[in-house]
């Protein structure tokens, strides 16, 4: 008796602990089970302790109010109103309309198309250029005055250069290159002179005779745009030009004004980028003061630094961020350029700064590797480089912080390769005050997933524990050998293995398939700091290539993967990689998708490229042993070669200079190309790529026929 009731007590918790197969349909049509994930709400600080969060039910938004003091929902009535942006400027139909409530009014009406128009901080201007000219439109007067006037298709005033716009201000910045003064009587402008520059065509067939895009593009070792700053008034007059020699070997980096509009902090370093000086210069008369040097063996990254600076002018200090000790650190200055103090150090990288609390003189900052290099965590550090103290919890990734406008409560979204994106609230101490959202739907713990962990492989030298992510096969059979799918982008510091959520319905049918599925992270690739990244200086390839050779060799020693299915995927610098993996390392990677690849280092950009490598007249050698050319008779497998024929990035020459090399020598391989195609492309020919890359891989790696309804 007894023992039957033991029986049936233990029998249902035995069906409860059974999770269920996902439906095989439903993955290949890319679809996650019904009420397996939960959006998270969006998130906004309405005041300094009430949080609004929004989220869509029924096709509805549904909006509540938390007080992060009190850890309660707020009712709605009661809750702060954050002031509306009441009127709005936008680009349509190639000329400027300004949007109010009452609907849009049309402020300019000419053949040129305005771009980047940006409001005075008065909101009495807004700032646009044309045709390479920089203008700004009085909206009290409804006058448009033209600031500059020599502007040609290769003088540029208030507009990128490609070069910049890519590689030192970034994408996000749209190629503006104009800045207002706080107090909107000024606009710092940069002028770029690209006459010197080398055009490289850009050929679309589009039409009987097809054009030419004339583009340009310094490559390595060509003639680099020059550039100015300069300072004018909205409505017009002269330019007072920056003390600074536009004909010298240089890079300007995103600058910043002082809140009284007395200086423009202006970051400068030289093409070999390895001397950097931080300035404040003077509105005024151009003057310029120097605050900052600094100086390294191997390079300094520029781009897109403002993140490097955060200016703390009402106690007249500066925060700087510099990678100078072999990690990212912050250090504390006055703004006359006196270091005060290191605020942090060791063995991690600070990745940012979410803010700083002036008055109790302590500053949150963003950081990974100091729990696990893996992960990104919130910190608190007095300015002084006392008390730092971890406020985020847990083992995750916390990528995206809201901090409150007072810096006492924080949003933080965390995962990790287990547990689903949450939302949570902490206040200053690291207390958790409201847990604001899960990702997890009611199903997600019924399914079995397939086994994804992190792990650590010893790299050849023994001074890495190099970081991979895999994915196992659902049904792994003792003995049994798998073919692998290898993820990269490589590069420096250009990392993607990090502990947070990435569960996708093809990454769970391609475990099915029995497809071991990793992401791996050379010595370079950030988790190590500069004191790793400087392995690439003058000699990018090899040792990305030779880290991720030891950590493959690592899974066919643990007899699980198949040696004669090793595959190698990746765009851009990944598609480098996986370029150099076919041909230098073809002993080991049998197959590989190359995307947008960059074969040689010569035909590639001269800002990005020199950062790391020098010039080819200064590293001949460098260039050499870092081409895909160079070691074409070694290829061997087969590469799917994949290219836009418009690409303004990594330009088509590259896959053609290897197409031809592959000829030459009798080797067999794949290409496709995308007309019209850039860096990356959409819509039907989107759908075509993501087609043909899981053709490739059911062909080679799983050998076994694409399911139907799989391909778009």
């Amino acid at each position: 008796m007894h023992k039957l009731i033991t029986i049936l007590i233990m029998f249902p918790a035995l069906v409860c602990a059974q999770k269920k197969e996902f439906d095989r349909n439903e993955l290949i049509k890319g679809v996650p089970p019904a009420d397996f994930f939960k959006p998270l709400p969006n998130a906004r600080w309405l005041s300094e302790t009430q949080l609004a969060l929004v989220e869509m039910k029924a096709g509805k938004p549904q909006i509540t109010v938390i007080d992060a003091a009190t850890g309660k929902a707020v009712d709605l009535e009661q809750a702060e109103r954050p002031v509306a942006a009441t009127r709005s400027v936008m680009v349509k139909d190639n000329d400027l309309f300004l949007k109010t409530p009452a609907g849009l009014t049309q402020l300019t009406k000419d053949s040129l198309e305005e771009k980047n128009p940006f409001f005075s901080p008065d909101s009495q201007y807004i700032a646009y250029t044309k045709a390479n000219n920089l203008y700004t439109w009085n909206l009290r007067t409804g006058k448009e005055t033209q600031l500059t006037t020599d502007g040609t298709t290769t003088l540029l005033n208030g507009y990128a250069t490609w070069v910049y716009w890519e590689e030192i201000f970034g994408r996000r910045t749209q190629f503006r290159a104009f800045w207002w003064s706080p107090d909107s009587k000024k606009i710092a402008y940069m002028r770029f002179d690209e006459s010197k520059t080398p055009m490289f065509p850009l050929y679309s067939s589009e039409g009987q005779h097809g054009f030419l895009e004339e583009t340009r593009y310094p490559k390595s070792g060509d003639p680099n745009p020059t550039a100015r700053i300069g300072f004018v008034s909205p409505e017009g007059g002269a330019t007072t030009w920056a003390d600074f020699d536009e004909n010298e070997e240089q890079y300007f980096g995103w600058p910043e004004w002082l809140s009284d509009g007395s200086g423009l902090m202006v970051q400068w370093i030289n093409r070999g980028n390895d001397h950097l000086k931080l300035y404040n210069v003077s509105p005024v008369n151009g003057a310029k003061k120097q605050l900052y040097e600094e100086t390294q063996k191997t390079w300094i990254n520029i781009d897109e630094a403002e993140n490097r600076l955060t200016l703390l002018e009402e106690t007249g200090e500066m925060l700087l961020i510099s990678d100078k000790t072999g990690w990212n650190h912050l250090y504390l200055y006055s703004l006359d350029g006196q270091l005060k103090n290191a605020v942090t150090s060791g063995s991690y990288t600070v990745t940012g700064v979410i803010g700083i609390d002036t008055r109790k003189r302590v500053v949150y900052f963003q950081a990974r590797g100091r729990e696990n290099s893996a992960r990104f965590d919130l910190y608190r550090v007095d300015l002084n480089g006392k008390n730092l103290k971890r406020l985020t919890f847990g083992n995750y990734t916390h990528g995206l912080i809201i901090a409150s406008p007072d810096y006492r409560y924080f949003a933080t979204t965390y995962s990790n390769l287990n547990t689903p994106p949450q939302m949570a609230v902490i206040d200053q101490n690291g207390k958790i005050v409201y847990q604001a959202g899960s990702g997890e739907g009611d199903a997600f713990h019924t399914y079995e997933r397939a086994k994804t962990e992190l792990l650590r492989v010893k790299s050849d030298d023994g001074l890495f524990e190099l970081p991979m992510v895999i994915t196992y096969p659902t049904k792994m059979e003792t003995g049994k050998r798998y073919p692998v799918l290898v993820s990269i982008y490589g590069g420096p510091d250009a990392g993607r293995v990090f502990d947070q959520w990435n569960w996708t319905p093809t990454r769970q049918l391609y475990a099915e398939e029995g497809l071991i599925q990793v992401a791996l992270d050379h010595r370079a690739s950030g988790h190590f700091g500069k004191e790793g990244l400087n392995y690439l200086h003058r000699n990018l390839g090899y040792w990305e290539i030779t880290d991720y050779s030891t950590m493959v060799r690592h899974l066919i020693k643990q007899g699980i993967a198949d040696p004669e299915r090793i595959g190698i995927t990746g765009f851009s610098y990944g598609g480098y990689m996986s370029c150099y993996a076919l041909t230098y390392a073809s002993d080991l990677f049998t197959h590989g998708m190359a995307g947008g690849s960059v074969t040689d280092w010569k035909y590639y950009d001269s800002a990005y490229t020199e950062r790391f490598m020098d010039t080819p007249q200064e590293n001949p050698e460098g260039y050499k042993s870092s081409s895909v050319l160079t070691y074409v008779p070694q290829y061997k497998g087969m590469l799917q070669i994949v290219h836009g024929t418009m690409d303004d990035n990594v330009h088509l020459q590259n896959s053609i200079q290897l197409i031809h090399d592959l000829q030459a020598a009798n080797k067999e391989f794949e290409m496709m190309i995308y007309p019209n195609g850039r860096h990356g492309w959409g819509g039907s020919q989107g759908i075509h790529f993501n087609n043909l890359k899981t053709k490739f891989i059911y062909k080679y790696l799983i050998r076994q026929p694409v399911p139907e309804g799989l391909l778009k």
